[in-house]
């Protein structure tokens, strides 16, 4: 079994002027940076894990863990906040209250109008609109920790199993293994399981190569896989890598708690530093319409929001 340690004690450190962008040489393989600009830093939140926008209802719908990851509590919430920050309301479904149930809620994915959870060993369904629970898919004694969800062409869930736990005093372990669960029709199956993962945290559906890209938290290699084509890495970022998602033009965007930053990363195989300074940066979310990305900042309560130079 693996013993990894959590990153804690991390400081905050604000950009001058607003900006992120790094100011030490380039690294081989490694683009000089791009600018960004800070746009608020939104407060109130509890272990907040993942951002997602929803461009139909122009609103981010933000999970919220509150407390141990690997807890069955049912104290879970998701947040809906307005484009801008604005908390529209804080406890928009919420463990423990109107039937539903929401232990430790983590990645997640939209499909028309449900809004998918990945909590702990359990795929969630809820209408985006209401907060009521529509789906329930059970994978105990399959899964240790469903982290990210993505969606497939045909319909289907892909979710990530880091295959980590976490005790009662937050230690966490690596008991495994490091999969990817095919979840359709109320069903799952186990899609991928390998070692080279390396505790699999984000999964976006790239379009430009009609595969997955899969980004790991306990290693260095960048992935992409499909079914049908097999694992293979195609890069490496600074390690720590929780979210990813897809942008125009081809590019992905990645958060890595290891260096606290945000990277872009193209077919070309380069690393281009986007956003520095962001401490314990969790899975983030994209709004294409206004070129901006939201960054939960999982051990600091807090969102912030970003707009980033087009990649289109």
């Amino acid at each position: 079994m693996r013993r990894v340690c959590i990153l804690v004690g991390i400081t905050l450190v604000a950009c001058a002027g607003g900006e992120g962008g790094g100011e030490e040489p380039p690294e081989s393989g490694v683009a000089s940076p791009r600018r960004a600009t800070l746009v608020t830093v939104v407060d109130s939140f509890a272990t907040p894990e993942s951002a997602i926008f929803d461009a139909e209802l122009d609103v981010w719908f933000v999970t919220n863990i509150n407390g141990n990851p690997s807890a069955k509590d049912n104290n879970g919430f998701i947040s809906r906040i307005g484009p801008d920050g604005a908390i529209q309301e804080l406890r928009f479904i919420e463990g423990g209250a109107s039937g539903v149930t929401l232990h430790a809620p983590k990645g997640t994915a939209l499909q028309g109008d449900t809004l998918w959870v990945a909590d702990i060993d359990v795929v969630r369904g809820f209408n985006k609109r209401t907060g009521i629970t529509l789906e329930t898919v059970d994978l105990s004694g399959q899964a240790h920790f469903l982290n990210d969800i993505a969606v497939h062409p045909d319909g289907a869930l892909y979710v990530t199993d880091t295959g980590i736990e976490f005790d009662a005093n937050g230690e966490m372990s690596h008991p495994g293994p490091d999969q990817i669960f095919r979840v359709f029709g109320g069903q799952a199956r186990v899609a991928l399981v390998d070692e080279r993962l390396q505790s699999p945290n984000g999964i976006v559906w790239d379009e430009a190569y009609k595969r997955f890209f899969i980004v790991p938290f306990g290693g260095a290699d960048l992935f992409r896989w499909g079914p049908a084509f097999g694992l293979s890495p195609v890069g490496e970022g600074p390690g720590g890598h929780d979210g990813v998602v897809a942008l125009p033009g081809g590019m992905l965007l990645v958060s890595s708690w290891a260096d606290s930053s945000l990277f872009l990363f193209g077919s070309d195989r380069v690393r281009t530093p986007l956003i520095t300074n962001v401490p314990s940066p969790a899975d983030i979310g994209y709004d294409s319409s206004r070129s901006r990305v939201a960054i939960p900042l999982f051990q600091h309560n807090q969102v912030q929001i970003w707009t980033i130079p087009p990649t289109g």
